[in-house]
């Protein structure tokens, strides 16, 4: 019998939801929860690297947020328009997938003007979704120099559900001290809470790091509409891993350490690159896997990540490790 999406639905009191990250990245709280044992202890995040030895090893994601969210006018018109930077589907053309609101006032053969001097051009090309628009820019320049005038135009695309405009932290504490890989339109959140004095503690302890990349897309926070997990598709979202992460987590394997992965991105990438014999390849491509309970993890024995909303894919995820009962 199929789990259902029902199962993993619950009340989530508006007050709950943090506006703002706490003022020193890594004073948060952390609940940790031990299936075997159907225990729950609450502790601080710096006692996270005590449930770790010599030897064991961390799966994280280094991918790196861009400032997807442009505001911009149309021409003739001169209405307001928000375009939202999906993925660069080709340097050279610098045609990029992008939703756009008010989608309904932007046709195929539109302009969109972007900065304070109109200086980024944007036509668009094709219609992909409702929302959705293929469009290529117009600037003069090199790619390297079209890139930093398109990002300097750009805000941080925080979730949905701050609701708070951005400020100026954000662009320091919606990314990872780790982040490297630029690509993300969503930071992978269970990373933020590590400080640099904590990446050097879990050196000093011996605790092994594997750095893999998956550039968050929106997609992995669709709401699912199917009742049956079974029929619901994941959108794709581009993944690397590199030979030298493998070759740590496989080397942690074989002398049956720890390996923890740092937030659900983390494990879509692993667990989409796992070999027959359960151990972790370097590979790229894209993954639409979608893990729901019962789910046999073949990579990493446990999760850190954060609470999450109601119905979400990241909810049902982490049923997997700690359990649907438990978790709820």
């Amino acid at each position: 019998m199929s789990i259902k999406l029902s199962e993993f639905d619950f009340e989530l009191p508006e007050d709950r939801i943090a506006e703002y990250p706490p003022e020193k990245r890594g004073d948060s709280k952390l609940m940790v929860i031990d299936r075997k044992k159907g225990t729950i202890e609450h502790k601080m995040f710096s006692d996270f690297i005590s449930y770790f030895d010599e030897g064991d090893a961390l799966i994280m994601n280094n991918t790196k947020v861009f400032p997807a969210r442009l505001q911009g006018h149309k021409e003739k018109t001169g209405a307001q328009i928000e375009v939202f930077l999906l993925r660069e589907l080709n340097v050279e053309q610098r045609l990029w997938d992008v939703l756009v609101d008010p989608a309904r006032k932007i046709r195929v053969g539109n302009k969109l003007y972007f900065g304070e001097n109109e200086t980024i051009v944007a036509e668009v090309v094709d219609n992909t979704t409702s929302r959705g628009r293929t469009i290529r820019f117009i600037y003069d320049g090199t790619d390297e120099e079209f890139k930093k005038a398109l990002f300097s135009i750009g805000s941080t695309p925080l979730p949905k559900y701050i609701t708070r405009p951005q400020e100026d932290l954000d662009k320091e504490r919606y990314q990872t001290v780790y982040a490297k890989k630029e690509g993300a339109v969503a930071a992978p959140t269970a990373g933020l809470h590590f400080t640099e004095e904590m990446m050097k503690m879990l050196e000093i302890k011996g605790i092994e790091t594997a750095e893999l990349t998956l550039h968050t897309g929106l997609g992995t926070f669709r709401t699912i509409d199917v009742e049956d997990l079974s029929k619901h598709k994941m959108d794709a979202e581009y993944f690397q891993i590199p030979a030298e992460a493998a070759e740590t987590i496989n080397k942690a394997k074989t002398e049956k350490r720890k390996i923890c992965a740092i937030g659900t991105t983390s494990v879509r990438a692993s667990e989409s690159s796992a070999t027959a014999t359960n151990l972790l390849k370097d590979d790229e491509g894209w993954t639409n896997l979608f893990v729901f309970p019962p789910y046999e993890f073949k990579i990493a024995d446990c999760l850190l990540t954060n609470f999450h909303l109601p119905k979400s894919s990241l909810l049902i995820m982490k049923s997997g490790y700690g359990g649907v009962e438990l978790i709820r």
